[in-house]
């Protein structure tokens, strides 16, 4: 008799949460279907690395669909016109705020697992060390747990589904030793908000300051390449 097998989509962006996400949930026994969304974001290199990195951690399928939230703009990762903040992070929404992004994310993984049968879907989403989206927050993941368990024939013939979020509440050292001990490469990954083609940080940027200090942190070595030193 062949065992039951757990699926779960991942939400996969190339950074260095989602990777790490896509580690926890391998290995918690998941069958990951990794899903990247091409969403008109300034640069392809994350794209990139998200398929590096769903080969390196053994997803049985990776996706990217395409949904061009750049047409709406509102944000410097989608407008080339809003300069992308260089000073560090600062109090309050930055810039760099997606309206939505996380939303339609989450529901085009909400839609993939109702045609997989999968009732689980990661996240790696952080409300510790993060940039102060307010799509980032835990009562915002148990809000959405909710209207999916609304909105979803699985759901409403008892098929529930649980949206699953392992970083939400671990620092950026947190995350890079949990990934560490779990095999991740983190040089396959990209997290800068500005990356050149190759894939190269910009290190100034809120997540390329993020990244750096949770690498030194955890006392590990930093392999992301950085354009300035």
């Amino acid at each position: 008799m062949t065992a039951h097998i757990k699926r779960a989509v991942v939400l996969l962006s190339g950074g260095l949460d989602s990777a790490t996400t896509l580690a926890v949930a391998r290995s918690d026994g998941y069958a990951c279907h990794a899903l990247s969304v091409d969403y008109g974001q300034r640069h392809s290199a994350e794209l990139e690395a998200a398929s590096r990195v769903a080969l390196a951690l053994g997803a049985c399928e990776h996706r990217v669909v395409d949904v061009d939230l750049a047409q709406f703009g509102g944000s410097a990762l989608t407008d080339r016109s809003i300069a992308v903040p260089m000073r560090g992070v600062q109090p309050g929404i930055p810039a760099t705020y997606v309206p939505a992004r996380n939303t339609v994310m989450l529901a085009l993984a909400l839609a993939w697992a109702e045609v997989l049968g999968a009732r689980n879907i990661f996240v790696g989403v952080n409300a510790v060390d993060y940039s102060g989206y307010p799509d980032c927050r835990p009562e915002y993941i148990a809000a959405f747990e909710v209207m999916a368990n609304l909105a979803t024939k699985a759901a409403v013939e008892g098929a529930r589904l649980c949206i699953h979020a392992p970083l939400i509440a671990l620092s950026k050292a947190e995350i890079v030793r949990r990934g560490t001990a779990l095999g991740v490469d983190y040089g396959l990954t990209v997290s800068c908000y500005q990356a050149d083609e190759t894939g190269a940080a910009c290190g100034l940027c809120d997540a390329c300051r993020l990244r750096r200090a949770g690498f030194t942190t955890a006392g590990l070595p930093d392999p992301t390449r950085y354009i300035t030193a």
